[in-house]
């Protein structure tokens, strides 16, 4: 029983940590936990959903844009992640750095919006590959296709460019 009412006080207080305390970069954003329902079940769903969801980044998140290659033989490597194809430059693509690829979670979905703080255009590309902020990626990397610079009015030869980026 003890160990019980241990496990409740901790978990009680992440939550209570997650919904007063500012927001984790590296986890993923989930649903709400329900105040009047303190059973363990219902808190540690609450924890499930928050761990396994990506952060819906509705508001425009800043990052950097670099330029990637998605065609067989260029710097992108191997095939993209999401579907195991290569992808050619005229593609709308994007790689995500590993935090914001949530581990594959954002591959299927509506693609995301790039905006460019220089042009102010926007652009959807789709996901198709993470950056691997273990393997040398930056955490704040949008790696896009020649297509996406050029959509966004942008030189690829500048290598770098600040963007947000949400959820389309």
């Amino acid at each position: 029983m003890l160990a019980i009412i241990l496990l409740l006080q901790a978990l009680g207080g992440a939550v209570a940590r997650h919904h007063h305390g500012a927001k984790r970069p590296d986890r993923c954003d989930g649903g709400g936990h329900d105040a009047n329902d303190d059973s363990v079940l219902s808190i540690l769903r609450h924890r499930e959903r928050h761990r396994c969801r990506p952060s819906p980044a509705r508001h425009g998140t800043p990052a950097v844009m670099t330029a990637n290659g998605f065609q067989r033989g260029q710097d992108g490597g191997g095939p993209a992640a999401c579907d195991g194809k290569f992808h050619s430059d005229h593609d709308l693509v994007v790689a995500l750095s590993t935090r914001w690829y949530a581990g594959g979670r954002r591959c299927h979905g509506a693609g995301i919006r790039i905006t460019s703080k220089h042009s102010g255009r926007s652009v959807v590309a789709r996901v198709v590959d993470e950056c691997d902020s273990r393997r040398g990626c930056k955490n704040n990397i949008v790696d896009t296709s020649a297509a996406v610079w050029k959509a966004l009015g942008l030189d690829v030869s500048i290598g770098e460019a600040p963007v947000t980026w949400s959820d389309a």
